[in-house]
């Protein structure tokens, strides 16, 4: 047990950190936004297809690309996040970007009470008030500064991820590989808009390795991480990405937050810590509650 747990704060410890160098690759590419969008989506996708191949010849039980309409379903929906997500990139800052895809978890919970019926309890409840609040701070400081469509992006695209999650988790199928295959929408959308506009990327090795490489790598662990860490904990490790893309990206290319991004997202970072917090302690409790029950 002791084992298991260690390694699943290994695989979402690698995913997590995987996850924070792709926007800091995708702006060290250095192209417009359609070449990087088919380049990141097409490596992406090869890449997954050849993983899953050869997993194939080692176990015929292997994961289905796409299981079923659930799985067609989500797999739309991660491309269109895909496309969303890579426009965000380019027309708003980093810092708002991360920090408002980490409102996914409110979309999240919301479409889950909506249509699973999960009535998120009154601590989740404030939590998703807070976040709201955070995002808004972010947004109205866009205002007048030509960000706002880039951040309304960023709301498209976590409303994207947070419909993907719902829809996994009602058909409960195994979604390992449906996300990396998505990427195939954009990547066809993409070459179609290359083909009017032009390929331009001046340094294709990073969008290359970005694709082949840190984006199977980062959603292969996280979404295996539920096999040994409870979501919460899981959870805990995509805020690396909201914590860690702005501090590199600040590093390599000098782009300072603004007073409204940094508010904002130390909101939604402390709100998401302390909830996430506070449903491990409710799981533990509840854990433990039941070991009594069996040792009475």
């Amino acid at each position: 047990m002791h084992s298991n747990h260690t390694k699943g704060l290994l695989l979402t410890g690698i995913g997590g950190l995987a996850l924070t160098v792709d926007i800091p690759l995708i702006k060290l590419a250095a192209g417009n936004n359609w070449s990087i969008l088919m380049m990141r989506s097409g490596t992406t996708f090869l890449a997954a297809i050849v993983i899953w191949l050869v997993w194939r010849s080692f176990d015929r039980n292997a994961p289905q690309l796409i299981p079923g309409k659930a799985g067609l379903v989500v797999a739309s929906l991660y491309g269109i996040g895909s496309i969303s997500f890579i426009t965000a990139v380019y027309n708003t800052s980093t810092a708002n970007l991360v920090f408002i895809l980490a409102f996914n978890t409110v979309f999240a919970a919301l479409l889950s009470w909506i249509f699973l019926r999960e009535r998120p309890r009154p601590a989740t409840m404030l939590a998703m008030l807070f976040m709201i609040g955070g995002v808004l701070v972010i947004v109205g400081g866009s205002i007048g500064t030509g960000h706002v469509f880039g951040d309304l992006m960023a709301v498209v695209s976590a409303f994207c991820i947070a419909s993907a999650i719902t829809i996994s988790r009602s058909s409960g199928r195994d979604m390992g590989f449906t996300a990396l295959v998505g990427v195939l929408f954009p990547c066809l959308v993409a070459a179609f808009m290359v083909s009017k506009t032009g390929f331009q990327v001046e340094a294709p090795w990073w969008i290359i390795f970005n694709g082949a490489v840190i984006m199977p790598i980062s959603f292969f662990c996280l979404a295996n991480g539920p096999k040994y860490l409870s979501g919460p904990e899981v959870a805990m490790f995509y805020l690396l990405e909201t914590v860690l893309a702005p501090i590199w990206v600040w590093m390599i290319f000098a782009e300072v937050p603004t007073t409204n991004s940094l508010i904002g997202g130390v909101i939604l970072i402390a709100t998401l810590v302390a909830h996430s917090a506070w449903q491990l302690a409710q799981s533990r409790k509840r854990r433990a509650g039941a070991v009594l029950e069996q040792a009475a």
